[in-house]
């Protein structure tokens, strides 16, 4: 089959990678224009872009597909011209009007990290981690014009352990999105089964991931060390939880990990131990929890060994 490819992080390369090595044809990659990244804010391509380019694949970056614009009308007349039997988006970044889902044979399908209806919108994997799901997974979905709304083709399970982050989880649903979708997709027979099997979401379990705010990293010690360790790890790569150092400097806390250490009458927020695992902070539920991986402005995050090295806390420190 003919296939467009739209998508534009890791998450979305890693399923274009999989397709490459099926009996489909990419006719052509959409992703969203370079952005400005690194300390040099050198305009860098997706990980999308980088991957059709390798592969000699032609790359298109319209700004959007408004129909109310010139420039979306014209992208919208570009992708049709295409002439392609389906289209495929993961962590596009774009909203698709319905006139583009309806452009190609068959449609638009869409990659979730999710098990849908559970977790729909901007931040399924980190809302899934943070609540304390115990299972997540990838759902293959016929797009329509709400968010997350389509009809669902195709599942795959994933546990979530107790020592995933963001990193991880996304990394193991990547490669079960390409799976999938490849499985979805292994020939138009196939689709045309998957299509015409697919079911309605229940509206009635919707859950809304709502998308991640950097005021929600800041560590609350009152909650239990439960929770904090859920919001670190669900927080890692961005926004990273952090704890006020002062009024004006902030530590930022990559990982963590469970702690046996306990000292009677400690506040929530207090350093109640610092050891070769790490730093042991009193948590609301007089839990502690020990972080490993610090980060103090202007440096290089800290290991444990590093940490105690450095012998930038102390005993009894209270963070705010």
């Amino acid at each position: 089959m003919k296939i467009i490819f739209a998508g534009t992080p890791d998450f979305a390369a890693t399923a274009l990678a999989a397709l490459l090595k099926s009996d489909n044809e990419i006719i052509a990659v959409y992703t969203q224009p370079d952005r400005k990244a690194g300390r040099g804010q050198k305009l860098t391509a997706s990980a999308v872009k980088q991957l059709a380019l390798e592969h000699n694949l032609p790359v298109y970056q319209p700004l959007h597909f408004k129909s109310s614009t010139e420039e979306g009308l014209a992208a919208q007349q570009q992708l049709a011209e295409l002439g392609a039997d389906v289209m495929v988006v993961a962590a596009y970044g774009l909203i698709l009007p319905q006139i583009v889902l309806d452009t190609p044979k068959y449609g638009c399908l869409n990659i979730h990290g999710s098990l849908l209806p559970r977790w729909r919108g901007a931040a399924p994997v980190q809302r899934a981690i943070t609540t304390g799901d115990q299972e997540t997974g990838v759902t293959i979905m016929k797009m329509a014009a709400g968010l997350d709304t389509g009809d669902m083709l195709y599942k795959t399970l994933c546990p979530i352990l107790a020592t995933d982050n963001t990193v991880t989880l996304m990394d193991k649903l990547a490669v079960q999105g390409g799976e999938a979708i490849t499985e979805v997709l292994k020939s138009s027979q196939s689709l045309e089964s998957y299509l015409a099997q697919r079911q309605v979401q229940d509206e009635a379990l919707t859950i809304y991931a709502h998308k991640l705010d950097k005021a929600e990293a800041k560590i609350n010690w009152q909650q239990s060390a439960l929770e904090i360790d859920r919001n670190i790890r669900a927080f890692n790569p961005w926004p990273v939880a952090y704890t006020p150092l002062d009024d004006n400097q902030n530590l930022k806390v990559w990982n963590c990990q469970a702690s046996e250490q306990h000292t009677p009458h400690a506040v929530a927020g207090e350093i109640i131990a610092i050891d070769k695992h790490g730093v042991h902070v009193m948590c609301g539920d007089q839990h502690s929890i020990c972080l490993t991986h610090l980060q103090w402005p202007g440096a290089k995050a800290f290991n444990a060994q590093q940490i105690l090295q450095s012998q930038k806390l102390q005993l009894g420190h209270i963070f705010a």
